[in-house]
């Protein structure tokens, strides 16, 4: 396995157990749980600054004037960040409005 691999493997472990977090926090708001859905949130964005930071290495190696080749996994690596950070913004949204009906 070559470094890009590597890279690309640990920003979709990395972000796909943020989105995993992201929904179980969902789930947890929905039972009345926020301090457990806010433990979730937490963890989710730490797991997501992983896949981020790794995301980041390869574009510096760009920057630098290394070429980094989108083949399909890299692609999916892509796809699993930004789905991984629409679901962290969503889940936060969706606490929000739960703790609001739980106010009424």
């Amino acid at each position: 396995m070559d470094g890009m691999e590597l890279v690309a493997f640990k920003i979709i472990a990395s972000v796909g157990t943020a989105r995993s977090l992201y929904i179980t926090a969902i789930d947890e708001a929905c039972k009345g749980n926020y301090d457990e859905a806010a433990g979730m949130i937490r963890e989710g964005r730490e797991a997501f600054i992983e896949g981020h930071e790794a995301h980041a290495e390869l574009l510096q190696k760009i920057a630098s004037g290394e070429t980094v080749v989108m083949d399909l996994l890299m692609t999916h690596a892509e796809d699993q960040l930004m789905s991984a950070e629409a679901f962290g913004i969503l889940a936060e949204r969706f606490i929000e409005l739960n703790k609001k009906i739980d106010d009424r």
